[in-house]
Parts: C-alpha cells; structure tokens; sequence
C-alpha cells in the first residue's frame, strides 16, 4: 500500500497487525475494529494505538476510544462508496484530533474532498499508486484555492472570502 501525505507518497510509521497477531509492547500499531477493545485494555499508553474502522461504522463504537486513539483508517471498499467522507466528519465533529486515514481504491480526483473531509492522508494499493504517481496527486490538492464546502482546509471557502470581501 502506498501513503499519501501533502501530496506527496511518504513512508507509513504504522504497522497494520492481523487479529491472530500477538499484540506488541510497544510502537504504533494498527488493529481492526473487532480487535480493538482488546487492545484497548492490554496495551499500555506507551503504545501507539490506530484502529481499522469500515466507512459502516457507527461514531458509537469509536466515541469512547477516540482519547486514546492516535490514528483512524477508513476504509473504502470501492472509490463510488463515499459513506467514509461522512463518517470522517462525525469523527472531527465529536473531537478527533488524531490522524484520519482514508483507506483503499480512491482516486486522486478525490484528493480534495477528502481533505475537506478532515483526511490527513490516503492510503492506496500499489497497482492505483503505479496508475496515478505523486505528481497527479499534488496537483489535485492544489486544484482549489478555495471551496465551498468549510471544512479542515486551512485556506477558507469560497463563501467566508465573498462575505470578507463585502465588508
């Protein structure tokens, strides 16, 4: 899988663990949703903890965990799926503050949106990371100055700037 960050394929820190794995002292792992109130109570907070959530999830299986989580992987089954960009939402609504990985088949078309979403990165399999490199990535970020939709996108919308402007 390859990781976009800013634009850019940048190296993954975190290690995706298998549920049959045995859960390590310490570092910055990543367990399925299932695994994860397991590995809520045997991990230490020395440990890094991300969860692999699917873009199904209810925001009440996560709410109680979202203090101690320090990464949330969507997952997207399909680039037309698009319940992940909600649920990304919910979880910057209720206070997330941690890393927010959209994970799967999309598209650098979909760059944008995503980060308006609250997506700090996306994580892609190799053969789509091979069809569209780095460089259509970061010029789908920089596509928009400005959107309408406000979100986590530091540059503002469209509609903040027009009510500047009229002042």
């Amino acid at each position: 899988m390859a990781l976009i960050s800013d634009g850019r394929f940048v190296e993954d820190g975190w290690r995706r663990l298998a549920d049959e794995e045995d859960l390590p002292k310490s570092g910055r792992i990543i367990v399925s949703l299932a695994r994860l109130p397991h590995a809520l109570e045997k991990l230490t907070p020395e440990t890094s903890l991300g969860v692999l959530a699917p873009n199904t999830t209810e925001i009440d299986a996560l709410a109680t965990a979202l203090p101690r989580l320090g990464l949330i992987s969507i997952a997207f089954p399909a680039f037309a799926d698009g319940r992940g960009f909600s649920l990304a939402r919910l979880l910057r609504s209720a206070g997330f503050t941690g890393e927010l990985r959209a994970s799967g088949r999309l598209l650098a078309d979909q760059y944008t949106h995503a980060l308006g979403c609250g997506f700090d990165a996306i994580e892609i399999p190799d053969d789509l990371a091979a069809r569209q490199d780095e460089t259509q990535w970061r010029a789908a970020r920089d596509a928009y100055s400005r959107t309408y939709q406000r979100g986590y996108i530091s540059r503002g919308s469209i509609l903040d700037a027009r009510r500047k402007a009229a002042q």
